[in-house]
């Protein structure tokens, strides 16, 4: 299999933390690849070395089969967590100035319908909304028409409806063929748009496959999900796994029935309860005992 991307043992040292942990990964041609796990897993870090934006302490990276070089300068579009543009530019202004910066250009109008900036394009960018300025960030990432696009938490902060605008979006750039790498903490997002998940953990790759063999794998069963009030000597009968997950206590089985009646019997309270398939978070509490939004 040809790969875009090649990622050998990777390190990265902070004074006494292990950022990123021998971590290796290869990322095929046109699929789009996640980078999951919790606040200071190792996700950004990782993501960053292989931009260029830091330097490994150890490992290799590959770009089509080679070191990386300028035509990987020139060919990846990056779209960071937080990025502040020029002001007193409009948008239209902010996109033919990144565009200027490269050799290979995409289309301006292009760029302004896939990403839905036709109504603000005039507009001062300092006086749009939060997900207008994802979606020109977006616009931004991908002004040299990229093969390869990183987007790093693209969606945080945004509302429903402007996270699923930039969904659509990134359905439409693999569409185009370009491979994505996302990093995310939205297990919905990352169900809807990933062919392949890597979950890190303290700078280790702890599970990778793609998200509908990762769930075959490890979360066969249903979560059940119920107040936190339920007296755990009841929870010890049970012969599964549960958590605390803020205010609800949550169960995870393959033989909902029995962990039912097991309820019924011992006079718990059942209003409100969830029962719901398990997902990716879900297989995240197993491996490690933590919550993955953070």
């Amino acid at each position: 299999m040809d790969y875009i991307l090649q990622v050998h043992n990777l390190y990265k040292y902070y004074p006494g933390v292990k950022a990123v942990d021998d971590v290796s990964f290869a990322i095929p041609y046109g699929i789009c690849f996640g980078l999951l796990g919790p606040n200071g897993a190792g996700k950004t870090t990782t993501i960053e070395v292989i931009e260029g934006i830091q330097k490994p302490d150890r490992g290799t990276i590959l770009y089509k089969g080679k070191p990386r070089d300028q035509h990987f300068k020139q060919e990846v579009g990056i779209q960071l967590q937080h990025t502040e543009l020029q002001q007193y530019l409009t948008v239209k202004e902010i996109l033919l100035t990144f565009r200027n910066l490269y050799a290979r250009r995409a289309p301006l109008d292009e760029l302004v319908s896939l990403c839905y900036l036709e109504e603000i394009q005039d507009r001062d960018n300092r006086k749009i909304s939060g997900g207008q300025k994802q979606r020109l960030l977006l616009a931004i990432a991908l002004a040299n028409d990229p093969e390869l696009l990183f987007l790093d938490e693209p969606t945080t902060g945004l509302d429903p409806q402007a996270r699923r605008h930039v969904w659509d979006i990134v359905q439409s750039i693999k569409k185009k063929g370009k491979t994505v790498i996302l990093t995310t903490h939205y297990m919905e997002e990352a169900q809807t748009l990933c062919d392949v998940v890597a979950i890190m953990d303290r700078g280790k790759i702890i599970a990778m496959d793609s998200p509908v063999n990762l769930l075959n794998e490890h979360c066969r069963g249903v979560t059940i999900a119920l107040p936190s009030s339920i007296d755990e000597n009841i929870l010890h009968q049970m012969n599964c796994e549960w958590h605390k997950v803020n205010n609800t206590i949550e169960i995870y089985t393959e033989k909902p029935h029995d962990c039912l009646s097991l309820l019924i019997d011992n006079n718990v309270d059942i209003t409100g309860m969830v029962v719901r398939s398990q997902n990716l978070e879900d297989l995240f509490l197993k491996l490690t005992g933590t919550q993955l939004r953070a």
